[in-house]
């Protein structure tokens, strides 16, 4: 993945996270707070939590597909960037 899409992801998954952060569990909340905002890496959570990388990939991997999941069925993201264009 090249560095621009990248960074697309990162503030996609911000953008859906500052909708939809109360819906996901607490490990979810923090994973992706640490992941995503204070740009820790894989191992450096695994650590934290005294956990595998891989479960650390999962859980941030199933917590995106969940934020993904919220927004195609609520589209508060998409209405807000529409309504932003106005």
């Amino acid at each position: 993945m090249s560095q621009e899409n990248r960074l697309e992801k990162t503030n996609r998954i911000n953008l859906l996270f500052a909708f939809y952060e109360r819906l996901l569990t607490e490990k979810q909340q923090t994973f992706l707070k640490y992941y995503f905002h204070d740009d820790f890496s894989l191992g450096e959570i695994a650590a934290e939590f005294e956990i595998s990388r891989q479960a650390v990939y999962e859980h941030i991997k199933r917590a995106e597909q969940t934020l993904e999941n919220y927004e195609a069925k609520l589209e508060l993201l998409q209405r807000h960037e529409s309504r932003m264009q106005e």
